[in-house]
């Protein structure tokens, strides 16, 4: 697998806690501090549709393939427009790229990563060449606004990536889940409401967390994931040059580097001005040190996702 293009796109209208502050019993003080988010970009016109292709377009513009050489799109997301059809069809369609398969997955903040594995094993198969990866979320119609403790953690927003079979870029993945600690970050769908089973009028269910136990999920395994996928890359982490991990918690990304033994500088975020965007985080940040030329041919870099189901994700590449 090779990276042939990067890309992001984040809605217009920048939040601050400040602005929070103003409907809410918080401050930036108690968000900045706990969490390291200072704004976060929330969506009006935007849809998670649209940021996917935005984020898509860019990608395939600096990947310079056309169209018809694209043969897989899958498309992260726990907050599609539609149930159905998927996002990655949707994409599709806006894009034209009438020869490509396309499907969506769900593995929360760690969905990038999914993505990822799943278009190397079909490239293992032979059966596709060139695949587009996206992680778009628009988690703001899926919080609870007057739940302090989570609507201020998350935002809006897509990245994508343009990958090739035609390269070895991927060292190394690993992938995890723990169903059993699922219920610590959870969003409800309908309830069965039918013909023989009639609840009534039914409201809108949102985003609940439980933040200690997601956060002692995250420290625990993360560091460990990152490791494992070292050595499947048989490669020291002193020869890593950035971990790029998903963007939930400054904290947590502290506690990773300590335990790694690694400092703070081999850790690029934006969770300041982005928080916590779910599946779009990864990409997101990709595509940043990338457009600012941070990353350059030979790089070792590691990137880490981890979030709800639980589920986690790692992998070593070389740029």
């Amino acid at each position: 697998m090779k990276i042939l293009g990067t890309g992001s796109a984040l809605p217009n209208h920048v939040v601050s806690n400040d602005d929070l502050a103003q409907v809410m019993d918080t401050s930036d003080e108690w968000i900045r501090t706990r969490t390291g988010i200072c704004t976060r970009h929330i969506a009006e016109e935007e849809t998670t549709t649209s940021l996917a292709v935005d984020a898509a377009k860019k990608a395939l513009e600096e990947a310079k393939i056309s169209i018809d050489e694209l043969d897989l799109i899958i498309a992260a997301t726990v907050s599609p427009d539609y149930l159905f059809p998927t996002l990655a069809c949707e994409v599709q369609a806006a894009i034209g790229a009438r020869r490509a398969a396309a499907f969506d997955i769900s593995a929360g903040c760690s969905g990038f990563l999914f993505a990822l594995g799943t278009a190397d094993g079909y490239f293992s198969t032979g059966r596709f060449h060139n695949a587009l990866i996206i992680g778009a979320e628009v988690l703001s119609k899926m919080v609870d606004w007057g739940d302090r403790s989570t609507c201020v953690l998350f935002g809006d927003g897509a990245g994508a990536a343009v990958v090739s079979a035609e390269g070895n870029q991927l060292l190394s993945m690993v992938q995890g889940s723990d169903g059993a600690g699922g219920m610590a970050l959870k969003c409800e769908n309908r309830p069965v409401n039918n013909l023989y089973r009639q609840l009534g009028a039914q409201n809108y269910s949102f985003t609940k967390m439980d933040g200690p136990e997601v956060y002692k999920f995250a420290v625990r395994t993360v560091p460990h994931a990152v490791s494992e996928a070292l050595e499947q890359a048989k490669m020291p982490v002193d020869d890593v040059k950035y971990f790029l991990l998903h963007q939930a918690n400054l904290r947590i990304i502290e506690s990773v580097a300590k335990r790694l033994g690694q400092p703070m500088d081999k850790f690029p975020t934006n969770l300041e001005e982005c928080g916590n965007v779910s599946a779009a985080s990864v990409p997101i940040l990709l595509d940043k040190v990338v457009r600012e030329g941070l990353i350059k041919e030979g790089d070792k870099i590691v990137m880490a996702g981890f979030g709800a189901g639980l589920t986690w994700g790692a992998c070593v590449l070389e740029w």
